[in-house]
């Protein structure tokens, strides 16, 4: 059983300090809760922090993609190429516009789109419109991105970055160094601030783009469509497309700013802690082994997921989660193929994508989070080796 004495570790938690909330709480003082300067600081500093010209704040990580569909026009009669091992978000946002979503499989070992797997899926498409090729940065590894833009473009598409996990993650390709989000390759990066991610605003997410005309579009569609002529009365707004209620409120504009100001040490800290666990878990090997990360990537980890032969160890995944929960540890699984969720399986039937099906066969996620001790990570690989009986 666990020590009530001992703090239980989950899987991943945000770092709040006290200058954080002091910003909240100057924001709560201030003339706007929401709709107000914050806001426009915030992008402001988010875009100069990854590299992109544009930034839009939105409610959540699930707007951010839907902004991203509607403002690239997607819809009925066409597709959009998602990787089976994501969040849900991920492939419901080319649903909410009306498209159709065709599951890319991925990586057994990285869990990641690839070039092979977009091919893949592209033929799967077939003669349809493919009209958005969107790669999940899993766990805050970085996908293949000059060779999936080219596929896509090749076909006729754009990329959308899910990128929730990659925050501060940097990808070098030809030499280059690029911030995860600086929109190189991609049409827009979508970025969540959920309490577990890099950055934590409690809800809130960012669209990052180079685009002008797609960054002004997705600020209109975020407040209901709504535009103010210069010329007009001041009371007077006319709306000519149809739009959400997807905005970000100050307050927690606030915090992202507070957060953000302290994401170099947030990432370095997770880097840290990524290779300590990969030294400790080498103990545990073949059994247990992390999660490949490219060549190209330099991530800094949202996710610590480990791929474990349960059936060699005698044990299944269900036992291991128990186990590590009575001795004080929390894990998670990231996540269920969603080719497998029952309102896919009803819209497409069951699909052969042996990739996903295999990466979740062997996944766990592990304790990852800036606060976490470095003896923390001798708990965590201790529990575990005890877990497995070893």
């Amino acid at each position: 059983m666990a020590d009530s004495a001992v703090p239980f570790l989950p899987y991943g938690r945000q770092t709040i300090e006290d200058d954080d909330v002091a910003a909240v709480a100057a924001a709560l003082r201030a003339d706007f809760l929401t709709t107000g300067p914050t806001v426009e600081a915030f992008e402001t500093a988010f875009k100069t922090k990854v590299g992109a010209q544009h930034a839009v704040a939105a409610a959540n990580g699930t707007a951010t993609l839907h902004l991203a569909m509607l403002a690239l026009g997607v819809g009925p009669g066409e597709v959009c190429i998602v990787p089976s091992v994501t969040f849900l978000a991920t492939a419901n946002c080319a649903r909410y516009v009306g498209a159709e979503v065709v599951f890319a499989d991925v990586d057994p070992a990285s869990g990641l789109m690839t070039p092979d797997t977009l091919a893949q899926a592209l033929t799967r498409a077939g003669d349809r419109r493919v009209r958005a090729v969107l790669p999940v940065h899993l766990r805050g590894d970085v996908c293949d991105l000059p060779a999936l833009r080219a596929m896509a473009a090749a076909a006729g598409a754009v990329l959308v970055e899910d990128a929730p996990h990659a925050l501060g993650s940097v990808a070098t390709f030809d030499g280059v160094a690029h911030p995860v989000g600086d929109g190189a390759y991609s049409a827009f990066a979508s970025f969540s601030f959920h309490p577990v991610k890099t950055l934590a605003t409690g809800e809130g997410g960012m669209l990052t783009t180079n685009d002008a005309a797609l960054a002004a579009l997705a600020r209109r569609l975020r407040g209901h469509g709504m535009v103010r002529p210069a010329e007009a009365d001041p009371w007077w707004y006319e709306m000519s497309e149809l739009g959400f209620n997807y905005r970000m409120p100050d307050v927690l504009c606030a915090l992202g700013l507070s957060q953000l100001a302290k994401l170099d040490r947030f990432t370095a800290r997770r880097r840290a802690l990524s290779a300590l666990y990969a030294e400790r878990l080498a103990a545990l090997g073949p059994t247990v082994r992390l999660a490949d990360s490219p060549a190209w990537s330099d991530p800094a980890l949202h996710l610590l997921t480990v791929l474990v032969d349960f059936a060699a160890a005698g044990t299944t995944r269900r036992a291991v989660v128990e186990a590590l929960k009575a001795r004080g540890v929390g894990s998670q699984v990231h996540y269920i193929p969603v080719h497998r969720q029952p309102y896919y399986l009803a819209r497409y039937g069951l699909q052969h994508l042996p990739g996903a099906d295999a990466w979740y066969d062997r996944c766990l996620t592990l304790p990852l989070y800036p606060a976490l001790a470095d003896g923390d990570v001798d708990r965590v690989v201790e529990a575990l080796a005890a877990a497995l009986g070893r």
